[in-house]
């Protein structure tokens, strides 16, 4: 299979080095390379993109900076000054986690103890100045625009009469996302983002104050995502997405397991694979758009931060149809 003058091989064949971990992408897109599937974003599929933003109809993906509220999986809450001098206003950050709310993670946010970041890149290096591995500011430079596809598990699930929460900790197989797809009448094709809805972000608007307070005391906290399995890593890769971004804290099922591979997602698709990830994107706008016209893709683009060194960015997401 060819994009460009890269070869990408099956997941089975990797890796494409004997030197480089099990069934990891390390070399696939370079030996200095720091984006990792982004690569997949080539030209012409940045213009079969744009093509597809028929309407007009803009969505942004983008929850409020200040939510989840309390702060979850050990991130802090953001201060938010406004200065007022009189005639004009300025404001400072303090306490920011990029990664609090609507979120991208950097290759580098990520590595495996054994064998490091992405591309065999030192975890030790991350100092978050110039020469950090694996850094945000790689993607922000590059930018993120191709075609999405959107897949919505809930309405799905109703659809089929099938009982669902986002709060209950299911792992969701990628024979039910092929399964979805088949429903949406869409196809998964090299370089695509992929969108998938939990309702994690909807159903989490609904609790109390004190139902809220109550999830952030717990890292263990049930949400709804992605099968941890190596199957879904290999579907992933096989289908050659260039990213993928879901409404929930961590795209996979919570609560997980980092004393092993098989318990972290993360672990496989970001210091393996090198596969961008989104978390806590806002979509239930879109899906409940795409319901009403049937269409479930549509020209995606996203302008990470560009932090030297960065670990993630908030999204600054928007869909387009």
């Amino acid at each position: 299979m060819q994009t460009g003058d890269r070869f990408l091989p099956p997941y089975s064949g990797l890796p494409i080095d004997a030197r480089h971990p099990p069934r990891s992408a390390w070399g696939v897109f370079g030996e200095d390379d720091s984006i990792g599937t982004v690569n997949l974003l080539t030209a012409e599929r940045v213009r079969a993109g744009v093509a597809l933003a028929r309407r007009g109809a803009l969505f942004s993906l983008n929850w409020n900076l200040e939510l989840p509220e309390p702060p979850v999986l050990g991130r802090g809450r953001l201060r938010h000054t406004v200065l007022n001098v009189g005639w004009a206003t300025d404001d400072h950050y303090d306490n920011f986690y990029p990664q609090a709310s609507s979120q991208w993670d950097a290759l580098c946010h990520v590595g495996i103890p054994e064998v490091g970041l992405y591309n065999g890149r030192d975890i030790r290096h991350v100092s978050g100045v110039t020469g950090s591995p694996n850094g945000i500011e790689h993607l922000a430079r590059r930018g993120i625009a191709g075609r999405y596809v959107l897949i919505d598990v809930p309405r799905s699930r109703e659809a089929r009469g099938r009982s669902y929460h986002p709060a209950s900790g299911e792992a969701i197989s990628v024979d039910e996302i092929e399964l979805i797809l088949s429903a949406e009448q869409v196809r998964l094709e090299i370089g695509d983002i992929l969108l998938i809805r939990f309702g994690w972000v909807g159903w989490y608007e609904t609790l109390s104050e004190t139902e809220r307070a109550s999830l952030a005391r717990d890292p263990d906290f049930l949400a709804t995502g992605l099968d941890r399995s190596e199957s879904t890593a290999a579907w992933l890769w096989d289908h050659h997405v260039a990213a993928i971004a879901a409404d929930n804290p961590g795209l996979e099922s919570n609560p997980i397991d980092s004393s092993k591979v098989d318990g972290f997602l993360h672990f496989r698709l970001i210091p393996l694979l090198g596969i961008l990830i989104g978390e806590l994107f806002a979509l239930d706008e879109l899906a409940a758009d795409s319901v009403q016209d049937r269409v479930f893709e549509g020209f995606f683009t996203a302008a990470p931060l560009n932090k030297v060194g960065g670990s993630g960015s908030p999204a600054n997401a928007l869909a387009i149809k």
